[in-house]
């Protein structure tokens, strides 16, 4: 397939990480299948996730086309963007279609990425997860790989404001093995021992990580368990329902 849009669209995006000197750790990009399709099912702590998710797949030479809300493309300047990128929308009110195109791009031997969180995780602790992720590895027979990313939040995270020019922040990006979904029984089981490694994952980058809070005020975006001032898994799923319902109300 032409790729007129991605390739600048990347290239504006390292460009923007030199500018804002942001220190990327990237690891398991070897595990990164250089040609067939696969599944890279990411955690999710920050609006922009997609971009260093897809940033992990680069050494591989390899463009992940990445599942996102349909409205997303329908607006007037990332609509064009996303479609130019070859991304699959997805409508949660008619969710069979997007998962279809979604096999049917891993099938063409495509990479996709996905968030089986749904939502970003407040608590930056891994959240349950939806099966989809799972589902399309077996439908399709291809590889299945967790990617834990962290740093990301400082940046522009769920309550917080955004710091698109915050300068020299480490972002670290680590592509965990692959798992085969011939292994797994069903959907259910695979999806299990995902949570179990994505979640190692992140803990690692999390208790890895270069830099620690500059002082009491900057303790927010460190998870609870680590001292941090992030809401607790149980204070997250109530924030995320008071959410929703005043999104029902409006």
């Amino acid at each position: 397939m032409s790729e007129l849009v991605y390739p600048p669209v990347i290239t504006a995006a390292k460009t923007m990480f030199r500018l804002l000197d942001l220190r990327l750790d990237v690891s398991g990009s070897e595990h990164v299948p250089p040609t067939g399709g696969a599944v890279l099912a990411s955690n999710h702590v920050s609006y922009l996730d997609f971009i260093f998710c897809g940033y992990g797949a680069h050494p591989a030479k390899r463009l992940v086309r990445f599942m996102a809300k349909d409205s997303v493309f329908r607006h007037r300047v990332s609509g064009p963007l996303m479609r130019g990128m070859k991304h699959i929308p997805v409508n949660r009110a008619a969710g069979a279609g997007s998962y279809a195109a979604a096999v049917s791009a891993l099938r063409r031997g495509e990479v996709v990425g996905v968030f089986p969180e749904a939502t970003i995780s407040r608590s930056f602790v891994v959240k349950d997860l939806k099966n989809g992720a799972a589902r399309m590895s077996q439908e399709a027979g291809v590889p299945l790989l967790p990617v834990a990313l962290w740093g990301t939040q400082r940046l522009w995270t769920k309550g917080r404001p955004r710091t698109l020019t915050r300068r020299h922040t480490p972002i670290t990006i680590i592509v965990g093995d692959p798992m085969d979904p011939a292994a797994y029984p069903d959907a259910t089981v695979m999806t299990a021992d995902l949570r179990t490694r994505l979640s190692a994952l992140v803990d690692r980058a999390q208790r890895e990580y270069p830099d620690q809070p500059s002082g009491p005020d900057d303790t927010w975006w460190q998870p609870a368990h680590l001292g941090g001032s992030a809401p607790t898994p149980e204070e997250a799923v109530e924030l995320d329902r008071s959410e929703r319902r005043t999104r029902s109300a409006s």
